[in-house]
């Protein structure tokens, strides 16, 4: 599996960033079917596996690439400088969309989904070059087990331990102590500091995925393993689940070891579609997606602010560009729900479009 993209990862990962799209666009937050909002809290919806796919889609792409560079006999130097690099951009993009339109560096959020990736790519990348696959085993199992023992153990100042509400968490408390003032929100960070730790568990996962697909194994054995961990793991997490909820916003061990199960699951059934029985057509517009994924994710997010800065008179009230399409174009006809659910699939489609001539050139801007 080395030396050639992987077009089966390519389609996950596109069906990954129009995931993005999908949940992060709706055209009112008034109005969003119960399946495309994340869960409240415990629990979990289709929506809380987007974020998890992605970062698991990076470790499986970490193993591919840099297997292949050194099997090229690529300098460690060169592997780190470029680890690094892209760090810093991915962190950097992050903070500059969250800066965007107002600049407001007293409340700038820190965390975020392109810094959070950022850190997990950083050490994934560099536990990949460090361990085999046996010793990134043993860091999954360890930074799961121990990101379960600290949330239950350690005690928050006013609350005591194992508190996992939305008040009285370690991971706000650590936050707040830290990040005062650049938070999400006042109290808590989806992606703050301490659940860091488990989501790069979820990277890790994807690169011993990768580590699976570089194998000897037949394409059919390739299959059979990761259905067989995708449903293992779904079915550990579940089990595991009244002892440690099951929680995207706190990023807990058991919705790690789900998300990963079903990120494997998804991935089994794009390769076994399109490496197994080499039906590739239904995946082209996720294949333009997926090799610009990045671009896609960046600018997507920079329209979707600009849509809501532009103004437009109409009928006596001044009305966001976004807010006109969907009052006005999409409401008359399709209704107040679905027509919120029309205006990202617009968005996607608008996308596909506009990365078409890169794919169609094999275009593909790296960062």
């Amino acid at each position: 599996m080395t030396g050639k993209r992987l077009l089966s990862l390519d389609a996950f990962r596109g069906l990954t960033i129009a995931g993005m799209i999908l949940v992060n666009n709706p055209g009112s937050w008034k109005y969003v079917y119960a399946p495309l909002r994340h869960a409240e809290w415990h629990g979990w919806t289709p929506t809380d596996l987007v974020f998890p796919f992605f970062l698991f889609i990076v470790g499986v792409s970490i193993s591919l690439s840099f297997s292949s560079r050194l099997e090229q006999n690529a300098a460690r130097g060169d592997l780190y400088l470029k680890i690094v690099k892209r760090t810093l951009i991915l962190f950097a993009l992050g903070l500059l969309l969250a800066l965007i339109p107002r600049f407001n560096f007293s409340t700038l959020r820190i965390p975020g989904v392109l810094q959070r990736i950022a850190i997990c790519y950083l050490f994934s990348s560099l536990l990949f070059l460090k361990l085999k696959s046996r010793g990134r085993m043993i860091m999954v199992f360890s930074l799961l087990t121990l990101y379960w023992i600290v949330m239950k153990l350690v005690p928050v100042p006013g609350y005591g331990a194992g508190v996992l509400e939305y008040e009285g968490n370690l991971c706000a408390y650590i936050d707040t102590k830290i990040l005062a003032g650049h938070l999400y929100k006042p109290g808590f960070d989806p992606e703050g500091i301490l659940s860091t730790f488990p989501a790069i568990a979820t990277a890790l996962l994807g690169t011993l995925t990768g580590d699976w697909l570089r194998s000897s194994r037949t394409v059919l054995g390739k299959i059979g393993g990761l259905f067989i961990g995708g449903f293992g793991l779904i079915l550990s997490g579940l089990l595991l689940h009244p002892l440690f909820p099951i929680n995207k916003q706190l990023w807990t061990s058991t919705y790690v070891l789900f998300t990963a199960g079903a990120a494997l699951l998804l991935l089994g059934i794009c390769f076994w579609l399109i490496e197994g029985l080499g039906v590739k057509k239904w995946a082209i517009p996720f294949l333009i997606f997926g090799t610009n994924a990045i671009t896609v994710y960046v600018c997507s997010s920079l329209m979707a602010k600009l849509m809501g800065l532009v103004r437009v008179s109409s009928g006596g009230e001044v009305l966001s560009f976004k807010e006109f399409i969907y009052n006005h174009l999409l409401v008359p006809w399709a209704g107040y729900i679905n027509g919120s659910l029309v205006f990202p699939f617009l968005l996607i489609l608008i996308w596909i479009g506009i990365m078409i001539p890169l794919y169609r050139n094999k275009i593909f801007i790296r960062i």
